[in-house]
């Protein structure tokens, strides 16, 4: 039987690729490279709701909760930008990004403020502090994260048939930059997934030291953003740097349960 909630989680995300497209429509001509990331990820969120309403996720209408709640942080940061608000530095950073860089770097800065920085934030917005406390949920909820990656390497190709063309050298190296593409955004989800347990940890701990560790990934997100504005072949450097970003253990090492290490997400 079709879970009744299924229909309206599905709306929901069709809002948010509605949104997604009134403020593609708004961008004035002076912020084109913005359309980069935002088409981008208005094209992957439609794919998610497609991989939604096929079936692939165990718990669609968490998926689907999970997905407009990541949005609205991208929303938050895209809307305070344009009336010079102050938003966090990695997306300061990708915002400001100038003009003359190719346009596969402005997408993987807003891929990277909005991954590190901004999906942890939204995971912990849809699993609960009692949902942390139930391994098998959360295991249905890691499986469900991960297939995630499947919708994304299928948009790879994709995606850089959109992109402006690029050198020669781009062009030869477009087979290695996809197999970087899918390797290091799957390491970035990896590494989100051991990020929302540290600041699962510290949400159980209070305000303060929440918003202590949030700084602290804030920082580390934006001096990975920093990395990418160097020059040479980015995608290849990320493919053997990495592209994500992991916070330390707190300094008194709080146990929680459910609590995860890295070597315990690698393949």
């Amino acid at each position: 039987m079709t879970d009744p909630r299924q229909g309206d989680e599905r709306t929901d995300v069709g809002e948010v690729v509605a949104q997604m497209q009134s403020r593609l429509d708004a961008l004035p001509p002076t912020l084109h490279r913005r359309r980069m990331f935002l088409g981008t990820y208005q094209r992957t969120t439609a794919a998610v709701g497609t991989a939604i309403e096929a079936g692939s996720f165990e718990d669609a209408a968490w998926v689907a909760r999970w997905d407009v709640a990541f949005a609205e942080l991208y929303f938050r940061a895209h809307d305070a930008d344009l009336v010079r608000a102050r938003v966090p530095r990695p997306w300061r950073l990708a915002f400001d990004a100038p003009d003359d860089r190719h346009e596969l770097v402005h997408v993987l800065l807003g891929i990277n403020a909005h991954i590190n920085y901004d999906l942890p934030q939204a995971l912990l917005q849809v699993i609960s502090v009692d949902d942390f406390a139930d391994p098998v949920l959360m295991d249905r909820r890691r499986r469900d994260h991960e297939r995630i990656d499947g919708v994304l390497h299928a948009r790879v190709s994709a995606e850089e048939d959109q992109l402006e063309p690029g050198s020669f050298v781009d062009r030869l190296l477009a087979p290695l930059n996809r197999l970087g593409t899918k390797r290091f955004l799957a390491e970035a989800r990896r590494k989100v997934w051991l990020n929302t347990f540290q600041l699962h940890a510290a949400r159980l701990l209070g305000a303060d030291a929440y918003r202590t560790r949030l700084a602290e990934l804030e920082l580390l997100s934006a001096a990975k953003i920093a990395d990418l504005m160097a020059p040479g072949q980015v995608l290849l450097r990320l493919a053997v740097a990495g592209f994500g970003v992991t916070l330390p253990p707190p300094a008194d090492d709080v146990a929680v349960p459910g609590q995860v290490r890295l070597d315990d997400l690698a393949d």
